[in-house]
């Protein structure tokens, strides 16, 4: 068992950006005059961090907290016990927010969600999981370790092709050819087991100059192994949506991106809703083309130089963050997501006439 393993979950997780997500998410988590208590959704709980925060902070609020990791969820349990029924963990993957509010009872929708996406700090400290390129490992990178394929899978089954495609466009690696072709031709001798291994290939596939900026220079074939093995940009692209359609009306939703790749599908699907969608030169804007959020930033929030201090993790973040204005209009849904929209609605139609 690694030192980290026995420390305190709230000494291993430092959250990033920890105040101003609350701060962004509170207008929206206040107690309101009648009816049940605000609830976010924390889609990426990892070990509670930001989760605390908010049931610290608001103490009307309520959290879901989901997360794909076992561990996480165990952790985070310990963590959030002292609150009680406020805090529901629910083992699952965040692209099925809509199915885990409606299952709870919140298919009206709720008042906040947050999204700390990429590793977390569980995943990096816990040395067995693979994910940290400094510390020799199986190479697993799983996120749930009970299921799927693991990045010795991804390294010892797919052809070169394939392995360059991933690593260019989830590593954005410019030397992904060469890396594969030496990835494929050392497994012919044997199969791919340990991350030291990668890491020294990696290095020696990397010109000399080039390793001398940068950092590792194994960091962006392990990210593209991740988001691979995880299917995590696959998974993003249906849950940023699914987690604005999960929003009640003046519902706020925050989203933290570590790289690229993630901001772009985060800062696409933000910009669609705050767009009017009419078709241009109208005289006058109908009411089911006007924008459906509201941004709260401007761009993308990041790191000053003092958070970066505290918490070197945040150097790379991006944090955007919007506000649920009015229900998305339903020629932008597709046929799916309209029949959900209508069941919500009629659930929230029944629920207020059945109030005495």
């Amino acid at each position: 068992m690694s030192d980290d393993a026995v420390r305190p979950t709230a000494d291993r997780h430092r959250p990033v950006l920890f105040q101003q997500c609350i701060d962004l998410l509170a207008p929206a988590l206040q107690p309101r005059d009648a009816g049940p208590a605000p609830v976010l959704v924390d889609c990426t709980l990892g070990m509670g961090g930001h989760a605390e925060g908010v049931l610290a902070q608001l103490p009307q609020a309520r959290v879901i907290g989901i997360d794909r990791d076992p561990q996480a969820l165990e952790l985070a349990g310990e963590r959030l016990s002292r609150f009680g029924d406020r805090f529901t963990p629910v083992h699952a993957v965040y692209d099925e927010i809509g199915d885990v509010v409606a299952r709870l009872g919140y298919a009206g929708g709720v008042q906040g969600v947050l999204m700390d996406l990429g590793v977390s700090s569980l995943q990096l400290d816990e040395a067995d999981r693979g994910f940290a390129y400094a510390q020799d490992a199986p190479l697993d990178m799983r996120m749930d370790q009970s299921t799927g394929q693991t990045a010795a899978d991804v390294l010892n089954t797919y052809d070169e092709r394939d392995l360059t495609r991933v690593l260019r466009d989830y590593g954005e690696e410019r030397f992904a050819g060469k890396i594969a072709r030496s990835i494929v031709r050392r497994r012919a001798d044997r199969p791919w087991e340990r991350t030291a291994e990668l890491v020294d290939l990696v290095r020696a596939c990397i010109p000399a100059a080039t390793r001398k900026t940068g950092g590792n220079p194994a960091k962006r074939t392990f990210q593209a192994l991740r988001i691979e093995v995880n299917g995590e940009l696959e998974v993003l692209e249906r849950a940023v949506p699914a987690a604005i359609e999960a929003l009640a009306v003046g519902g706020r939703i925050v989203v933290e991106s570590y790289q690229s790749l993630e901001d772009r599908i985060v800062k696409r699907a933000i910009a669609r809703g705050t767009t009017s969608s009419a078709p241009p030169g109208l005289p006058v804007e109908p009411e089911t083309h006007r924008p459906y959020l509201r941004a709260l930033t401007r761009g993308a929030l990041e790191a000053d130089a003092a958070e970066i201090e505290r918490n070197p993790r945040s150097a790379s973040v991006r944090l955007r963050a919007a506000e649920r204005m009015r229900p998305t209009p339903e020629h932008l849904l597709g046929p799916a997501a309209t029949r959900k929209s209508r069941t919500a609605s009629t659930a929230r139609t029944t629920r207020t006439e059945d109030r005495p």
